[in-house]
């Protein structure tokens, strides 16, 4: 089968293409922008990739072509294969369809930690000997690719709830009919294609009646959202996590590096890792669980974590200079912003690392732009010593008015940004880059700078 992937270069339609090759099929493709690292991994597979939408790309006709979810009507390719009548489905349909289908689907869903707790469950199957397949929106550490797929029965898939393409507004997630679900917790984002937090959890109640009643679903107790949606019929498996008739987690060191399982009231294993964080802590309980699912015992378990490496661009250490230590972290979302910096500042206490901790953050995402969760950006980074802003074009609210008698600075450019905090940094500071996009390269620079600077 030829398949031409019109948006090739994004993370999911990107690793969907490798998938197909490794299946055998022909695969071609086209984006508007292509650059690394997806350009490059896309070219080790040898998928051609063509630069734009000209229709002449779909001459001769493939025999499906998969339509990303940043194409829209008004796109040249888009229109010619509507016009012409070629066969078209979206990423999610064609992985639900022809990849995921005789699999046992490992999923996880949730607002935050989809990608790590991918990355810790696709981990813990590895070590155990299970080799699965896996498409994850990141580059797992412990792996050399974020996507690949094998001769195992099980697949694990970070599943996603945004849209699915411009004909089909539903989740992605709802295509994949996992027999394993992980919901790690909800709560308002995507306000670009939701209207409020009910919509979400609409989507969410599709990808439950999805489960077979043989599959399980793993999510928090805590989580009201979550609750509500359980409520709303569930027909699988239950495993609560922080129940006391069930899963449990007991922090043994301050910055969660390493904790006790409990199931039942009963000691099940204990981790010590690499990681910090009460939120790696509870994504390391609920990938624990879907593992058990399928007979990955907790202590096994309790040894894979001692060598899992998390993923790129989660608080991950891009440089140290002069005993300052620069980190890159994916987090935008209020939550997520507040639990990384709190896990931050514990792990420097625990550490007996007497510098400041320094944020720097760009409100990037789609639903920042549209003001959604301002009021409590301002209160997420409560746990930093000292916070950068920029405001970036696009952004049609005052950080300044948001941020008001906190002391935080604001910039305007990436390049201001760098000079200001190339003269605030001192000895023992870490600091936190915090965006979901490139940051116009700010991590490398202000590397370089203080390499140039103070080496």
């Amino acid at each position: 089968m030829h398949l031409h992937i019109l948006g090739i270069c994004g993370t999911f339609m990107g690793s969907l293409a490798q998938l197909a090759k490794a299946q055998g099929h022909k695969v071609t493709g086209s984006d508007k922008g292509i650059y690394p690292p997806m350009s490059d991994q896309l070219e080790q597979a040898g998928i051609p990739v063509i630069e734009g939408f000209d229709p002449a790309q779909l001459e001769p006709a493939p025999d499906v072509v998969i339509i990303g979810n940043a194409m829209s009507r008004g796109n040249p390719a888009v229109e010619y294969v509507l016009d012409r009548g070629l066969d078209y489905m979206s990423g999610p349909e064609w992985m639900g369809r022809y990849l995921l289908k005789d699999k046992w689907v490992m999923a996880v869903a949730g607002t935050h930690g989809k990608t790590t707790t991918s990355s810790m469950l696709a981990w813990l199957l590895e070590y155990a000997g299970m080799n699965p397949g896996y498409l994850i929106g990141g580059v797992p550490q412990n792996f050399s690719t974020s996507a690949r797929l094998t001769d195992s029965n099980f697949f694990v898939i970070e599943a996603d709830e945004y849209d699915t393409a411009f004909f089909d507004k539903r989740s992605k997630f709802v295509h994949y009919h996992p027999r394993t679900l992980i919901m790690n917790n909800l709560e308002f984002d995507h306000a670009d294609i939701f209207a409020d937090l009910a919509a979400i959890e609409t989507q969410f109640h599709h990808l439950v009646r999805t489960v077979p009643s043989s599959g399980q679903i793993i999510y928090p107790q805590s989580e009201a959202a979550l609750q509500r949606v359980i409520e709303r019929g569930c027909w699988s498996d239950q495993q609560a996590l922080d129940s006391e008739t069930g899963w449990q987690v007991k922090a043994l060191k301050a910055d969660f590096s390493e904790f006790e399982v409990f199931n039942k009231g009963k000691s099940q294993a204990v981790i010590k890792w690499s990681l910090t964080g009460e939120h790696n802590m509870n994504n390391a309980l609920a990938a624990m669980v879907a593992a058990r699912h399928v007979g990955v015992e907790p202590a096994t378990a309790a040894e894979a974590f001692a060598e899992f490496q998390s993923v790129k661009r989660r608080m991950e250490l891009i440089g140290e200079v002069d005993d300052i230590r620069l980190f890159d972290d994916f987090a935008h979302h209020p939550t997520a912003i507040q639990l990384t910096l709190s896990g931050a500042k514990a792990a420097m206490q625990q550490q007996d690392r007497n510098g400041r901790l320094v944020a720097v953050l760009e409100p990037r995402s789609n639903t920042m732009k549209m003001g959604e969760h301002k009021e409590a950006l301002a209160d997420s980074v409560a746990a930093a010593d000292a916070v950068f802003w920029l405001q970036p074009e696009g952004l049609n609210w005052s950080l300044q008015q948001v941020t008001a008698g906190r002391g935080h600075n604001i910039e305007n450019s990436a390049d201001t940004l760098r000079q200001a905090l190339a003269q605030f940094l001192q000895p023992g500071d870490d600091v936190i880059i915090m965006s979901n996009g490139s940051f116009s390269g700010l991590h490398k620079k202000l590397l370089l700078q203080l390499q140039q600077e103070r080496s």
